[in-house]
């Protein structure tokens, strides 16, 4: 599910040009993000952390599809945050809405880091979906 919210400005980026790793911590894994691969999964922004937990089969929740409209795709970005674009006051309406806020709170669907510098998030707890569909 993707899409655009049409109640919010569109977001722009700068995507990176070079090669990054993110580590998702609570998933015990580290991804190379490959920029000529930007969008993997059209889900959330193109290069969002979203969009590259899904094309690397992590998942996150994001009950809204990516589109700023639900807190369900909270992360905590714990290294790297300097990397990434500033949350807009859309991003940030909706962080109010979540558990477990903190200085490194983002919306994975809206948080897109450059490239200058690897980063590693976490996915809190309360926020994994543990129940899979089998394929």
């Amino acid at each position: 599910m993707a899409g655009k919210n049409p109640y919010i400005e569109e977001v722009s980026v700068q995507l990176p040009e070079t090669r990054y790793k993110i580590t998702f911590v609570s998933e015990g894994r580290v991804v190379e993000v490959d920029p000529s691969q930007i969008p993997f999964q059209r889900t959330g922004l193109p290069g969002s952390i979203l969009d590259i937990a899904l094309g690397n089969g992590i998942e996150i929740d994001h009950a809204c599809g990516g589109v700023v409209a639900c807190s369900t795709c909270h992360i905590h970005v714990l290294q790297g945050l300097e990397s990434c674009n500033e949350p807009t006051e859309d991003e940030q309406d909706m962080l109010d809405m979540a558990p477990d806020l903190s200085p490194k709170s983002r919306l994975s669907c809206q948080c897109v880091p450059d490239g200058t510098q690897d980063v590693v998030v976490e996915v809190p707890a309360w926020n994994r979906n543990l129940v899979r569909e089998s394929h």
